[in-house]
């Protein structure tokens, strides 16, 4: 299992210089692993990215979420067509960093929906995905679509949709990603989802109900942590935060950081970190009672 951060806990710039402090922060914050967001694919530096990541012994993964100019789920074939393009650009990225997993939301645009989706829109992301999918099987990646709130998708918002929609996509390389802080608002408790999913389980964010250091709100970690051993789960554990003192007031406002709860995205890591591994080991003790 390895252990990682998002980098948008350090900065929100990804040129050169935000590559490079993002994958130094994240191997000196102890993490495994850094989660780089593809806000702008076409201009990411994919091959400094790659000698960043050598240079300090760092995996990565690579993340986005789809804007209404590139929604799977339009009824606009132009708009469909721009965001298979950007999503294979993506694939292109995360085999250059030699990583293995694109995750997000892949599947729709990251909004609030004021319609629940088509039957039309819909089947058309799926086929969208399995497309995606079997280029991405040719480059040894896998997909793992991000189960968010109901102010982010109006497509998959608990885990049991997601599973739903991956019978639909039937494709051996797509998997479930689950996020804590999305998983507090939606599901009826935090470990039956972890259970349903199961070996179909790709990729977990680990978030606090309102986005500060973990331990703080309401999310139950421990019931979390527990599904994660129950069924065995050995992909990434990515941390997941965000602080307009350190993002873009364009990115903020999308992700609705309305109030910043921490202003130290270094001291916000390592307690991550800690919280992190901290937790899983105790679970892992249970077997030793």
């Amino acid at each position: 299992m390895q252990i990682g951060v998002h980098a948008l806990v350090f900065t929100g710039t990804f040129d050169r210089d935000g590559i490079s402090l993002a994958v130094e922060k994240t191997a000196a914050a102890g993490f495994d692993l850094i989660e780089f967001p593809l806000m702008d694919p076409f201009a990411f530096d994919r091959e400094h990215a790659a000698k960043e990541l050598a240079a300090h012994g760092i995996a990565a993964t690579a993340s986005l979420g789809l804007s209404d100019a590139t929604d799977l789920t339009s009824d606009d074939p132009a708009v469909r067509a721009a965001g298979e393009r950007l999503l294979e650009e993506c694939l292109d990225i995360v085999h250059a960093l030699g990583a293995t997993k694109l995750c997000g939301v892949l599947y729709s645009a990251m909004k609030k929906y004021v319609t629940p989706p088509t039957a039309e829109g819909r089947a058309a992301s799926a086929a969208a995905i399995g497309r995606l999918a079997e280029k991405a099987a040719d480059l040894g990646i896998d997909l793992s679509l991000e189960v968010v709130n109901r102010y982010e998708t109006n497509l998959i918002n608990t885990g049991r949709q997601a599973l739903g929609f991956l019978d639909e996509i039937g494709r051996g390389n797509v998997f479930v990603h689950l996020d804590t802080y999305h998983m507090n608002i939606e599901e009826s408790d935090l470990i039956q989802p972890v259970l349903d999913v199961d070996r179909r389980l790709g990729y977990v964010h680990i978030g606090e109900s309102h986005r500060g250091y973990l331990g703080s709100g309401t999310v139950d970690f421990d019931s979390f942590f527990r599904g994660l051993a129950r069924v065995g789960y050995d992909g990434p554990v990515v941390f997941e935060s965000f602080s307009s003192t350190v993002v873009s007031a364009t990115l903020s406002n999308t992700l609705g950081v309305w109030r910043n709860l921490w202003d130290d995205g270094d001291d916000l890591a390592a307690h991550a970190n800690r919280f992190i591994r901290d937790g899983l080991r105790t679970v892992e003790t249970i077997a030793l009672h």
